[in-house]
């Protein structure tokens, strides 16, 4: 019997799925790292962590689920976006740790290339809607001015899963879908656009021409597979972006089919032949795995993180299953948290949220508020942050009266979910792919890659929707009072942030 390993490579961790050839999954074995904050808005990941990540994950998969490497045929990975980790010509690393998708220090290089560049137009353009900062070719302009030695000494810029198929294989690749979040990338014609490349001040050959997701990069070498139990020789297809591989293993391939993600960050997403773009509100947009299509999303940048947050800070004295004690304790408190409110904005806010400068705040607290309203303040603040900042903005370029599909580690919480149900004023519901999506979409990858399917259209047949939650009425019209509320806290909040960024 055949299978097929997947890679997940996440904020908090990787996730190693081994999938039969019919698409129905195996096994999974997920292995955490760390973040790094070095400075103010530095988040900085160790791409080692990841290699060491794969190794431990899947010599524990193939051990635990009794499979012989010999019959594994493929391998693709989905990797986390906007990373830029430079190698030099002998293929060597040049940073220990490299900054990730929410990385901001490259403000001043932003500002210096929107002198250049008008900034709709190139919006419109790359369709990348997050603060620009965050995407790779600023990012590669801080490198250039902070450590000129090592720019210098940079031949390739590689991004999450594309340092993991260079680990495996020795081959420098990456697809459409991760090119799409460079900043240079041009949606419309699939390339990219030379004269941002040029007014950023870079070399050409740093952006690496795109192949599709499916394509083959090269075989597991000899080397890769002592280290991380693979066999040699099997081949590693291109892989894709994490908004793209979830979108195609939450919906599969269909129009207009909108779905939460809700990890770390979270984000609202569908896929579509078009892009949709918006000048003020800024959705973002990655090239799908499937060329032709796009994934257009909205988000915010602390979801998972932020409860993550307070099993730290305000649940340190909880053992066992804490996250399941913290859910009970949420349920003491009614809808509404007592009068108790948060902005989840914990890593800044999104282009979609009033302000980048907004930071996570409480509201409304009082000495007869009780640790039970703080926690359900959260789950109701990332709910409510998505709700008013994000589906508003998306739900009314969609044409579709689908319910709402969730997906990611938070979907994991009843309460949670019906509390997105209450604030979303929709159908929710939970396909039996849950939180392993993105790995879904990489193992389809793969087995498109090395032709046991045609196309992606097997995967339709293994969405079964799981658990559905609808709205409850009377919770409705207590988050829709709600909603008004946070949304005049927030945006007042972001004015005040503004004015002491301002001095």
């Amino acid at each position: 019997m055949k299978y097929v390993v997947s890679y997940d490579l996440g904020t908090g961790g990787l996730k190693a799925g081994l999938y039969q050839l019919d698409g129905v999954s195996v096994g999974f074995e997920f292995v955490s790292y760390q973040t790094y904050y070095p400075g103010p808005d530095w988040h900085e990941q160790r791409p080692q962590d990841w290699w060491q990540a794969v190794c431990l994950a899947t010599k524990t998969l193939m051990q635990r689920s009794c499979v012989n490497p010999l019959n594994v045929a493929a391998v693709a990975a989905s990797g986390h976006s906007l990373v830029a980790a430079p190698i030099n010509n002998y293929g060597d690393l040049l940073l220990e740790s490299v900054p990730i998708w929410s990385d901001r220090r490259a403000k001043v290089q932003a500002t210096e290339f929107f002198k250049q560049v008008d900034y709709e137009k190139w919006y419109l353009t790359t369709g990348n809607g997050d603060p620009p900062e965050t995407y790779s070719v600023f990012k590669l302009m801080w490198l250039k001015k902070h450590y000129p030695d090592i720019f210098a000494g940079t031949s390739a810029v590689l991004g999450s899963k594309d340092f993991l198929n260079f680990m495996l294989t020795g081959v420098i690749a990456t697809d459409f879908s991760y090119a799409s979040g460079s900043g240079v990338f041009d949606l419309l014609n699939w390339g990219y656009k030379d004269a941002y490349i040029e007014k950023a001040g870079l070399p050409r050959h740093l952006f690496i021409e795109p192949i599709e997701s499916h394509a083959l990069v090269g075989r597991v070498t000899a080397k890769a597979a002592e280290a991380c139990g693979l066999h040699e020789g099997i081949g590693v297809f291109c892989g894709g972006v994490d908004n793209s591989c979830m979108a195609l293993g939450t919906t599969g391939m269909g129009k207009d089919r909108v779905y939460t993600s809700l990890g770390s960050s979270a984000w609202i997403a569908v896929s579509a032949e078009k892009p949709i773009l918006d000048t003020k509100k800024l959705p973002f947009v990655f090239a799908h795995v499937e060329k032709g299509y796009y994934t257009t999303g909205v988000s915010i940048f602390a979801a998972g993180s932020a409860y993550r947050w307070a099993k730290e800070t305000l649940c340190a004295d909880l053992s066992g299953d804490v996250y399941e004690k913290m859910n009970a304790l949420v349920a003491e408190s009614p809808a509404g948290a007592n009068g108790v409110m948060f902005n989840p904005s914990l890593a800044g806010g999104s282009s979609q949220e009033p302000s980048e400068e907004l930071a996570g705040a409480f509201f409304g607290l009082k000495l007869s508020n009780t640790r039970s309203d703080l926690l359900r303040a959260i789950l109701e603040g990332v709910a409510l942050s998505l709700g008013t900042c994000c589906l508003a903005v998306i739900d009314p370029m969609l044409d579709t009266d689908e319910p709402m599909i969730m997906c990611g580690g938070g979907a994991k919480s009843e309460l949670w979910m019906q509390i997105f149900a209450d604030v979303y004023n929709r159908k929710v519901v939970i396909a039996n792919v849950d939180q392993n999506a993105a790995s879904l979409g990489a193992a389809a990858i793969a087995l498109r890659g090395a032709g046991f399917w045609h196309d992606y259209a097997p995967l339709n047949a293994l969405f079964q929707i799981q658990k559905t939650y609808l709205p409850i009425e009377e919770n409705h019209k207590s988050y829709t009072l709600l909603a008004k509320r946070f949304t005049q806290w927030i945006t007042a909040l972001a004015e005040l942030h503004e004015s002491i960024d301002q001095g």
